[in-house]
């Protein structure tokens, strides 16, 4: 009997990379989620609707789908077996650039939504005393970058929560695992999400911050070109930690992963932070050199 997965946010980019990874194993049976209105994009990746794809509507933000989701799954199907929270979102704005709004449809997205799901497969997994929760975490969640704050912020608070939950269910069989990529070599840097008041800074030169996203914007989009992971190499990483007997709760994702690991828990945290900080891009000329504007009230979510 094929093991039941479900993927959320399975329609572009990692997720997808991990759904083709799976379907070409033919050892599972996937429920493959996106919005609605990113359902046609499976049919544009060539992946069709089977006996052992089934194509779903998902906005994990959306109590009544994340509900329906997992219900179809028990009621109709053989149980839950591995739930892969892939789908994220990221925004990008300095701290003092963050306001409400975005704060809580960050958090609603990449921590809150995640763990509602986890929530919901539980009972099943329990019961059958066995079941994977992998949640795509990033490097993001054991470092900060600066106009990443918040993003920084729930990837920090799934890892805390997830860290919890490894230990709660292992009595049952479950295992809890965090899948933390970093650099991969895709366009994802042009989905980032800016906050009105992160556009209003990059636009303006004189902006105190405009180097900030400037840089910052510059350097990501280098580095993500150049690197050399790839969403299909992650997809592979995230195969094998399903198919282990006993997956550790953090699989570092790509090579750079591994390096920021290592830094973090043997570098002084002083010399940690200090070296980052003069590795960041052309950190010599930000802030003095800019001169404050008049801040402008939020108009809209971007």
């Amino acid at each position: 009997m094929r093991p039941t997965v479900l993927i959320t946010g399975a329609s572009t980019g990692l997720g997808l990379a991990i759904a083709k990874r799976l379907l070409e194993t033919e050892r599972y049976h996937l429920v493959l989620t996106a919005r609605e209105s990113s359902l046609e994009r499976f049919a544009e990746a060539g992946l069709a609707p089977s006996e052992h794809v089934w194509l779903r509507p998902l906005d994990v933000t959306i109590p009544s789908e994340r509900e329906e989701v997992i219900d179809e799954i028990e009621r109709e199907g053989t149980g839950l077996d591995v739930l892969i929270n892939n789908a994220g979102v990221s925004y990008r704005a300095v701290v003092e650039d963050v306001t409400e709004p975005h704060r809580l449809a960050q958090m609603d997205i990449n921590f809150r939504s995640p763990m509602e799901l986890a929530r919901l497969a539980l009972p099943g997994m329990r019961s059958r005393r066995r079941g994977r929760i992998i949640n795509i975490s990033s490097v993001g969640g054991m470092m900060a970058m600066p106009t990443m704050a918040v993003y920084s912020a729930s990837k920090f608070a799934l890892e805390g929560a997830c860290e919890a939950l490894w230990y709660e269910v292992r009595p049952w069989n479950i295992h809890v695992s965090l899948v933390e990529p970093g650099f991969i070599n895709s366009d994802g840097f042009e989905r980032v999400r800016w906050t009105e008041l992160a556009h209003l800074a990059l636009d303006r030169p004189s902006h105190p911050y405009h180097r900030h996203y400037h840089d910052m914007t510059d350097f990501i989009a280098r580095v993500m070109h150049n690197a050399r992971p790839t969403p299909e190499s992650v997809a592979r990483t995230v195969q094998r930690t399903i198919e282990r007997r006993r997956p550790p709760l953090r699989v570092p994702g790509t090579p750079d992963a591994y390096l920021f690991d290592l830094m973090r828990r043997f570098l002084p945290r002083r010399l940690y932070h200090e070296l980052l900080y003069r590795s960041l891009p052309h950190i010599r000329t930000w802030g003095p050199q800019a001169q404050p504007v008049m801040r402008m009230a939020p108009r809209a979510m971007r």
